[in-house]
């Protein structure tokens, strides 16, 4: 018998020649099994994890607000397009378009405490004409002093005064006009901390609504009467020559054309219609830029034409309401304060 003398970690394989040891690695249990390899199974190595990213920062301050502004304004539509451009660094106006409550709840279509409310917002505005003056009312809707009238109340002006609830008279100056809406915007030179009043969303009201209206009528400021929305979208027709303006001959009328009459005189040649609120709340010469307001006490309108009956005296001291005044919905204003403040003179 042929013995084999191993070392320690050898192992034997056998040949046609003869037993000859390998080293490095120990036999195996059973002489069946393959024999073990020279070396180590591989080890499989991982693969290197990419760089993290860096976290994209999210912007902050007036970028990521006005960003975020615009998406919303241009998901709501173009009541709220101004808000944009307010945030931008203009005036804050007194916007709500879900008619957020002016007056307390329980105080709700109170004409008292709708007047209460609303009549630090609303002014009496004093133009002086090349042939004469012209007397009207104006809406505060930010407070730093801009004011939302009519254009035929300012046409031709060569000089403007407002005077505040408060009977403090203060200097203005005409910013844009769009005599198509019969609109005019003006700023009250160098003031602050004025009350701006809360622009509704005229697109709720209804026919039957209560409505309260301020203005200055014959130059009594903060006057204050109510009634209710006779009809919507009626078709007022006003001049756009401001030889035509209000004031001319001296009656303080505003001439219009409704139902295919004229009114308060002659409306001349150069005309527009808008659709108007129609409202039985007593509309007299001076109320003419003035509040129209809901029970909640948000402006939905602002005053623009009244009907005095033509058996009247020519006196504006004589002529007075008979239950048919207009406004222009406040919505029309919303979508034109972009263009007032552009300066525009339409």
């Amino acid at each position: 018998m042929t013995e084999s003398i191993r070392r320690s970690g050898e192992f034997e394989y056998e040949n046609h020649e003869g037993t000859y040891a390998q080293p490095g690695h120990s036999a195996p249990v059973n002489p069946e099994w393959p024999p073990p390899p020279p070396y180590g199974p591989a080890t499989a190595v991982a693969a290197p994890e990419p760089a993290p990213r860096p976290a994209r920062k999210r912007p902050r301050g007036p970028v990521a607000l006005l960003a975020a502004v615009a998406i919303v304004a241009a998901a709501v539509g173009g009541g709220t397009a101004y808000a944009f451009q307010e945030l931008a660094g203009q005036d804050t106006v007194a916007s709500t378009g879900a008619a957020t409550p002016v007056v307390p709840s329980s105080k709700r279509g109170d004409v008292a405490a709708i007047a209460a409310a609303v009549s630090p917002s609303v002014v009496e505005v004093n133009a002086t004409l090349g042939t004469g003056s012209s007397t009207g009312s104006g809406v505060i809707i930010t407070s730093g002093g801009e004011i939302v009238t009519n254009n035929h109340v300012v046409a031709g002006a060569t000089s403007i005064k407002v005077r505040t609830s408060d009977g403090r008279s203060r200097a203005a100056e005409v910013v844009g006009t769009d005599s198509s809406k019969d609109l005019a915007l003006l700023k009250v030179k160098g003031v602050s901390g004025l009350t701006p009043a809360s622009l509704g969303d005229s697109g709720n009201v209804q026919v039957g609504d209560s409505v309260v209206a301020i203005g200055s009528p014959e130059g009594l400021t903060g006057t204050v009467t109510s009634g209710i929305v006779s009809a919507l979208d009626r078709d007022v027709t006003v001049s756009t020559d401001e030889n035509q303006g209000q004031g001319q001959g001296g009656d303080g009328q505003w001439p219009f054309q409704f139902g295919g009459r004229q009114f308060n005189g002659d409306t001349g040649s150069s005309t527009t219609t808008y659709k108007a609120i129609q409202t039985d709340a007593s509309l007299n010469p001076g109320n003419s830029g003035g509040a129209l307001i809901d029970a909640n006490g948000n402006v939905i309108g602002i005053n623009s034409a009244m009907y005095s009956s033509s058996q009247q005296s020519s006196s504006s001291s004589d002529a007075g309401s008979v239950g048919l005044g207009f406004a222009i919905p406040v919505n029309t204003v919303k979508s034109d304060l972009a263009k007032l403040r552009s300066g525009s003179s339409s």
